[in-house]
């Protein structure tokens, strides 16, 4: 039987990141995402500052489970690129610091087909991303929900083997209008990591909704069971955007993770 490990993502609990990280304890998280863009900056940061939060992290029995490091544009968009790459590779390298393998970030638009200009650079950026990554440490996973499942395979195997995996998002699936199962089942055997979130499209509006877990359109039942058969052992992290409660909803969100 898969074993759930529960992580909290800490930008959800909305506080200062030294008072978050008792409270995602308290929850019962058994790890944290920390916000490399929002809570913590990794260049601004000394060696004496990266070894006194993994102090605080060890003194609450807490590890870090993915680094989320969220860029305004992707890799497949020239402007700012170099840039971009330079700061996501300090991402890997503060994660690696931290005794995690994993930075979570969106790839950007990927193109409809597999030829052209921003199809190549696509490519060609995460290729080299992945190579770096490799002497660093830890590995970029993409998070799911800008684009199909489908769309998301095709582009993994376009690279070269090992390059990036995914952070699978059911909830950000669903309201992007995708088949959460569907995805997971084309790319289950390429997940690290899994964000914790449901969601419904709403038809009158035509667009789509977070919730709170276990009240959307996500089967996450059927979602664990893909995973286990690809003997997921990974974590699975809250994330909970859009909440007006964030503290009860996490609660709620890890009794039922504990639940299933």
């Amino acid at each position: 039987m898969m074993e759930i490990k529960i992580g909290v993502q800490l930008a959800s609990l909305r506080l200062p990141f030294r008072q978050a990280l008792p409270i995602a304890a308290r929850l019962g998280a058994q790890a944290v995402e920390i916000d490399a863009r929002g809570e913590i900056k990794p260049q601004e940061l000394s060696r004496t500052a990266v070894r006194q939060i993994r102090k605080m992290l060890e003194d609450l029995n807490l590890r870090v489970c993915a680094v989320r490091f969220r860029t305004r544009r992707g890799y497949g968009d020239r402007e700012g690129l170099e840039g971009r790459v330079d700061a996501t590779l300090q991402a890997l390298k503060f994660a690696y610091d931290l005794g995690c393998n994993l930075v979570v970030n969106q790839v950007g638009r990927v193109p409809d087909k597999s030829e052209g200009r921003e199809w190549e650079l696509l490519r060609e950026t995460l290729g080299d991303v992945g190579r770096s990554s490799q002497r660093i440490g830890a590995l970029l996973a993409a998070e799911t929900g800008s684009e199909s499942g489908a769309d998301l395979l095709r582009l993994i195997e376009a690279l070269p083997s090992g390059s990036i995996g995914v952070t699978l998002n059911p909830g950000n699936l669903i309201i992007h209008g995708f088949s959460a199962s569907e995805a997971t089942r084309l790319l289950a055997r390429h997940v690290l990591y899994v964000h914790v979130k449901d969601g419904v499209r709403d038809l009158a509006q035509g667009r789509g909704l977070e919730v709170p877990l276990g009240r959307g359109s996500v089967d996450f039942p059927e979602i664990f069971g893909l995973l286990e058969d690809q003997q997921y052992r990974g974590y699975f992290t809250v994330e909970r955007e859009n909440s007006q409660q964030p503290l009860v909803d996490i609660e709620n969100s890890i009794q039922y993770l504990r639940n299933l």
